[in-house]
């Protein structure tokens, strides 16, 4: 008997989706930050066993919707509550239950089994966490609750195995040694974005996207070109920084992370060109991979 399933990971922003991803897949597959909004698209993580294949998705986190980019992450987010084996709803220890109700009512309403993870237990004494669990049972009764500390890798190996459990009986979905769905220019500007996010302050990160113009892969070297791209002069000019200071520190900590993912040497190049408004962009956004249907 073999099992597959798609397990779908929601919830609100920063509360760790991302991190419980790659502590489930066992692989850095979504980028993490300290801000929110790090996740943009919805990501598939495959785990593969003899007789199990589980397809994880991390999505965005769950806000109200400002530009159009941020409805495309919203998308990805429902999207997820309709094709899921398993549902997991990420909420850690300081997530307000209030925010994004109608969210959780849609949650409540899914009838794939749901598991909640209370994430970052680390950070609370087990008093408060006893009380958090109790609301949570109240909120989503039929919720299997797991505590966990996806950082510290703490009860993952339970909520794993039950995992497993839900699974449905039915043939993988993609190849036995496919790790992900995603093309590798995916990852580039992935970890580009990552280090834009950790190297830059304000409106900065969110008003950027990144584009792959050029990936070329040798034996033992990929060649990279991707460009960054800004709304408005001012953020080109903070992104190169003075003498391109701020985007050579970019590109050596992106380059370093690449050669990791890909075992290989890379030779990256950054550019920066301007695009105004480009987050309210349908055509530009499309180009970029957002969901607007």
């Amino acid at each position: 008997m073999h099992k597959s399933g798609f397990v779908n990971i929601v919830g609100n922003p920063n509360v760790g989706k991302s991190t419980l991803m790659n502590a489930l897949v066992g692989e850095r597959i979504s980028i993490i930050t300290s801000k929110a909004q790090t996740t943009r698209h919805r990501i598939l993580g495959i785990v593969n066993g003899d007789d199990f294949q589980i397809v994880y998705s991390d999505t965005p986190g769950v806000l109200k919707p400002n530009y159009r980019l941020q409805e495309s992450m919203l998308n990805f987010s429902r999207s997820a509550l309709s094709d899921a084996d398993v549902l997991l709803y990420v909420t850690d220890v300081f997530d307000s239950y209030e925010k994004n109700e109608d969210f959780v009512e849609k949650v409540k309403l899914n009838s794939a089994p749901l598991l909640l993870i209370v994430n970052k237990i680390d950070l609370i004494d087990e008093e408060k966490l006893v009380l958090l669990v109790e609301k949570w049972k109240e909120l989503l009764p039929r919720a299997e609750i797991y505590p966990v500390s996806a950082l510290e890798k703490f009860n993952i190996d339970a909520l794993f195995s039950r995992i497993k459990d839900l699974l449905p009986e039915s043939p993988p979905f993609f190849d036995k040694d496919q790790l992900t769905d995603k093309p590798a220019r995916f990852f580039v500007t992935e970890i580009i974005r990552e280090k834009i996010l950790m190297n830059y302050e304000k409106e900065i990160p969110y008003s950027v996207e990144v584009e792959v113009e050029q990936f070329q892969e040798e034996e033992r070297l990929i060649c990279i070109n991707a460009v960054i791209y800004a709304e408005r002069d001012s953020q080109k000019g903070i992104l190169i920084g003075h003498g391109g200071k701020s985007l050579k520190k970019v590109g050596t900590e992106a380059r370093k992370d690449m050669e990791v993912f890909f075992d290989k040497k890379v030779f990256l190049e950054l550019f920066v060109k301007v695009e105004k408004d480009w987050r309210n962009k349908d055509t530009k956004l499309r180009g970029f991979g957002y969901n607007l249907d």
